[in-house]
């Protein structure tokens, strides 16, 4: 399929229309211009943008890819608009949608791999960026309240819904997503118990990615030992990629243990700047790798620095987008069982729930203060009546972090 071949844009999109792949990577850009908060708040982005406004899919649709790529480990927002991307132009479409997506914010953290004693100097947690976070569950909370209303059918869904909630937001080890989500499968199939459900479906599964996938874990552990250091870093950062679940904020402690405390390559304090630093950027969390790897370089030439941080961040994305190159295809399969049908009833009932947990969460960490508040409605508000892009909001924000 070609970048003309998917669902349109705009208003024509679910009629039949068309799409130019231009302009559907000009929404990929968008979205990773307001793309603040980790994977949940970039949830809320993909759905104001890709299905409220441009309507590439609809919220089930959404809503199932962040289910599938919750149980897949790596970047789970990377892997749902690389998704999207396949669904709406082929496999060439996804991989110029991961390339939009993360590089502008992987080249930004490369550069600041140069530039630690400057930024050092930056008070920018403190001042432009303490708007972020309320602004940021201002987005999950409305994605939640739209997705609710699409997941929840009966009073099964409804306690699926608010299962997921209460697991989500007590328990948050890297092994309760996956577990959550297929609970409600499980919990939907066991009260269904309809004869004939599994029936044969026909897939074609592309083996080259999962082949490729191993062939680059085989082929990271064996450069690794040569000494190189940008072929270590390769190996450390792919393993990272594939090791869990959940993105950006599962994968830090991982990181500080082995490039901190087992290998110093950074320091304590500038590993926590760099990731204060992503966490006011747009765009996937996981590109902390490319400012982790450049930094772990710093002794050595510029280019040689920049390979370094290149072999991070390119280490990092990559065992993801291979995965979900092989899975989604034989989901577009697979999800034609009847008893996958069903159980995704439950999944997405739980996923919901899930996403209502984040917003929760993100607003406990930045605070129930008037002004935090203040924000979080105004973010919801502006969201649903739809006149104010994603980006301004998240300008407006940052403008207000540094004006009042």
């Amino acid at each position: 399929m070609t970048g003309t071949e998917g669902s349109a844009a705009g208003s024509g999109c679910r009629e039949g229309g068309t799409v130019s792949r231009a302009s559907f990577l000009k929404d990929v850009f968008l979205c990773s211009l307001g793309a603040y908060g980790g994977p949940e708040a970039h949830m809320g982005v993909f759905l104001d943008q890709m299905v409220v406004k441009r309507r590439y899919l609809d919220e089930e649709e959404l809503i199932e890819l962040i289910a599938l790529c919750s149980l897949l480990p790596g970047p789970t927002s990377t892997q749902t608009i690389v998704a999207i991307g396949h669904k709406t132009g082929g496999p060439l479409l996804g991989l110029l949608t991961m390339i939009v997506w993360a590089c502008p914010v992987l080249l930004v953290m490369t550069a600041l791999s140069f530039l630690y004693q400057f930024l050092d100097m930056l008070d920018i947690s403190r001042s432009v960026l303490r708007y972020v976070g309320p602004m940021a569950a201002g987005f999950i909370a409305v994605a939640a309240f739209r997705i609710g209303r699409k997941v929840v059918t009966d009073r099964v869904t409804a306690l699926l819904l608010l299962f997921g909630a209460g697991v989500t937001f007590f328990f948050r080890n890297p092994w309760v997503f996956p577990a959550v989500l297929l609970s409600g499968g499980a919990v939907m199939l066991l009260l269904r118990g309809e004869q004939g459900m599994w029936h044969r479906a026909e897939a074609s599964p592309p083996w080259r990615y999962l082949v490729l996938f191993l062939l680059f874990a085989a082929g990271g552990a064996v450069m690794r030992e040569g000494g190189f250091l940008p072929a270590e870093l390769f190996e450390r950062f792919y393993r990272y990629g594939y090791l869990v679940f959940g993105g950006g904020q599962v994968v830090v402690p991982l990181m500080f243990s082995e490039l901190v405390e087992a290998r110093s390559f950074l320091t304590g304090q500038e590993f926590l700047t760099g990731y204060g630093l992503v966490q006011g950027l747009p765009g996937p969390m996981f590109s902390f790798a490319a400012y982790a790897a450049g930094m772990a370089a710093r002794e050595g030439s510029i280019p040689f620095q920049a390979l370094t941080a290149i072999a991070g961040g390119v280490g990092i994305f990559l065992p993801g987008l291979l995965l979900i190159y092989f899975v989604y295809p034989v989901w577009n399969s697979v999800r034609e069982i009847r008893a996958i049908r069903i159980s995704l009833r439950g999944i997405n009932a739980a996923a919901g729930g899930m996403i209502a947990a984040s917003a929760a969460l993100m607003m406990g960490a930045a605070g129930f203060s008037g002004e935090n508040l203040a924000v979080f409605g105004a973010t919801a508000a502006l969201l649903v009546s739809g006149k104010i892009p994603a980006p301004l909001i998240v300008a407006a924000s940052l403008a207000a972090g540094a004006l009042i």
